[in-house]
């Protein structure tokens, strides 16, 4: 499994108004693209001092399904202009990794 990892920063009166882009417009219309190996999208959100850090971790099945979404360059970021109008920055490339277990205990 590779997971495909992102940040974006917004300023504090943007972060709901970037949230609800993401989860009502750009997750929808990247799920409608039924890109083949594509498993899940997990949104975290950070408030932090002076902005609101968004971390985005989307689920594929292997490098080539990440490839299929965003071409060759897989590292290169998928923003789409209406996010950058509320985005004050964001991370010039995706990091990805290969998901090597997860582990549940009980405490």
């Amino acid at each position: 499994m590779t997971l495909r990892i992102w940040h974006g920063y917004t300023t504090k009166p943007n972060a709901d108004i970037y949230e609800n882009l993401l989860v009502n417009e750009i997750i929808p219309e990247i799920e409608s693209k039924k890109i083949r190996g594509y498993k899940r999208f997990q949104l975290l959100r950070k408030e932090l001092d002076t902005e609101v850090e968004f971390t985005t971790i989307m689920w594929f099945e292997q490098l080539t399904s990440v490839i299929d979404f965003v071409g060759a360059d897989y590292e290169s970021v998928y923003v789409p202009e209406k996010a950058r109008k509320v985005l004050s920055r964001f991370d010039a490339k995706a990091s990805h990794c290969e998901l090597r277990g997860t582990f549940d205990y009980d405490f």
